[in-house]
């Protein structure tokens, strides 16, 4: 597993200096920052000259991380907040005074349910959509205009899923990411016009909490959180317009040729398992 990890995954090389260079005296928010991804990129940006604003719901983990880095030459700045309260979100935004340089969406909801599953459950959809859709737009909207005064960068932290052929049980999580990635692509032009860097990055699975319920990528190649962590960083000082693993065209080239084939062996898979759960009834 672990051959096949660097080779899916290879090694990503950067430089700290040209690192500490590009963020030096910059303020960096980071959502989604006390697991994972998030937290992973907190602890390597805070041996730099720089502010981070921590975003996350956990005020209790968001005090641990910070005595984490305590030590490091960076400022934190703690933000226990739920994004999907667009209430609360507004009265923050409101008040918060700090100028923003960088700006990194990370947080996000996996969901993977049956459509079956969620006849009565409207909520899987609306939750889903108000943390990976309206909530980072809600923070685009707001920072634009300060980190286009900066000519600072936003980041946002998308998956390989929005750009390969959809797959079943995925409805609600891949209309969220989406429907932000559209979003994304088409406010792009407009924000680079006004001198504002934009980075995708389209990460493939990564071996985070968000993904521990779906049982079968236990046994599946993911990306580390510092792996991620460290290609996010990167396109801090490339300023990249995208992030998209070497693989990923074979993807979309499958999905171009044999869409429909996808389609239809998904189709007779998904008929198996109803017979199956009709005779074991």
């Amino acid at each position: 597993m672990k051959v096949l990890n660097n080779i899916i995954f290879p090694a990503v090389w950067f430089s700290k200096k040209r690192l500490r260079q590009a963020t030096r005296h910059k303020t960096i928010l980071i959502t989604g920052a006390t697991f994972g991804i998030g937290e992973a990129l907190a602890k390597l940006l805070a041996n730099a000259s720089v502010t981070l604003v921590l975003v996350a719901r956990t005020s209790q983990k968001l005090a641990e991380l910070q005595t984490e880095l305590s030590a490091s030459g960076a400022t934190i700045i703690l933000v226990a907040l739920d994004l999907t309260d667009k209430v609360a979100v507004a009265d923050w935004l409101a008040n918060f005074d700090i100028p923003i340089d960088i700006l990194v969406n990370n947080a996000g909801k996996s969901i993977r349910r049956p459509l079956y599953q969620s006849l009565d459950r409207l909520h899987d959809f609306e939750r889903t959509m108000a943390l990976n859709y309206f909530a980072p737009v809600q923070l685009f909207l707001h920072f634009a205009p300060q980190v286009e005064q900066r000519q600072g960068q936003l980041i946002t932290v998308s998956a390989v899923n929005v750009l390969l052929p959809p797959a079943p049980y995925w409805a609600a999580y891949q209309a969220s990411k989406s429907a932000l990635d559209q979003w994304w692509r088409s406010a792009a032009p407009e924000l680079n016009a006004r001198g504002i860097t934009t980075t995708s990055i389209y990460l493939p699975l990564v071996r985070t909490r968000m993904i521990a319920p779906t049982k079968i990528y236990d046994k599946v190649p993911a990306m580390s959180p510092q792996r991620a962590a460290r290609i996010i960083a990167k396109t801090m000082y490339t300023q990249a317009y995208q992030y998209r693993p070497w693989w990923l065209p074979f993807g979309q080239w499958f999905g171009f040729l044999f869409g429909r084939l996808w389609h239809w062996i998904n189709v007779k898979l998904l008929k198996l398992k109803l017979k199956k759960i009709k005779h074991s009834k």
